[in-house]
């Protein structure tokens, strides 16, 4: 029943199952991603850590890759600064394969900068563990009042995936985008609550 929905949940029945995807608001994303640029520029002793932090969760945030995809990109090789695309090496299928993904200027620009700053941490900014980055986030979180069961990073894939679908971005890209083998993996994002869906309507002045 609709009651029973939570607002930031999708779901959609798989082989008689229901899947349920959670994500963030453009709010929580927005008060999110403030917080971690205050968590990095707080304590000037702690930048030079903090920044490969935020620089590795605004590529999480802007392309929607796994985190250890991301923690294998190398910012020497795998980045065109002019056109601001990543390499990223879609880990999650039999075969590894390779997929270009366009990012938002906004991660270019902030490790341009970070580096500007660190020219001796050119090569070595993904080279976090994924403990390290998981760790951070969820302070980030905490400090976001982000519900905990929404304080992982791998959130930021599902939002990006339901932000991309929202403004129109076609099915078949955001598959590409994200490195899904199967446009049924894509599809389960296409699905909303009544809920969900009034709330569209009524902001687009549709009812």
């Amino acid at each position: 029943m609709a009651s029973n929905i939570k607002p930031y949940s999708t779901h959609l029945p798989i082989n008689h199952q229901k899947v349920n995807i959670s994500y963030l608001s453009p709010e929580q994303l927005d008060r999110l991603t403030d917080c971690f640029l205050n968590y990095y520029e707080e304590i000037e002793r702690y930048r030079k850590a903090r920044g490969r932090l935020w620089v590795v969760y605004l590529f999480l945030r802007y392309t929607g890759a796994r985190l250890n995809e991301v923690l294998h990109i190398n910012d020497t090789t795998d980045i065109d600064f002019r056109n601001s695309e990543v390499r990223i090496i879609t880990l999650k299928q039999r075969k590894k394969s390779l997929r270009i993904v366009p990012i938002h200027t906004k991660a270019i620009s902030e490790l341009m900068i970070y580096l500007s700053q660190y020219p001796n941490m050119k090569g070595k900014i993904f080279t976090l563990t994924g403990r390290a980055f998981q760790l951070a986030f969820k302070t980030v979180c905490q400090r976001a009042k982000i519900p905990q069961q929404l304080s992982h990073p791998h959130i930021l894939r599902h939002t990006r995936a339901i932000e991309l679908l929202r403004s129109g971005v076609p099915v078949t890209i955001v598959q590409d985008l994200l490195g899904h083998s199967s446009l049924n993996t894509t599809a389960i994002y296409l699905r909303m609550s009544s809920q969900e869906a009034k709330m569209i309507l009524k902001d687009r002045g549709l009812i």
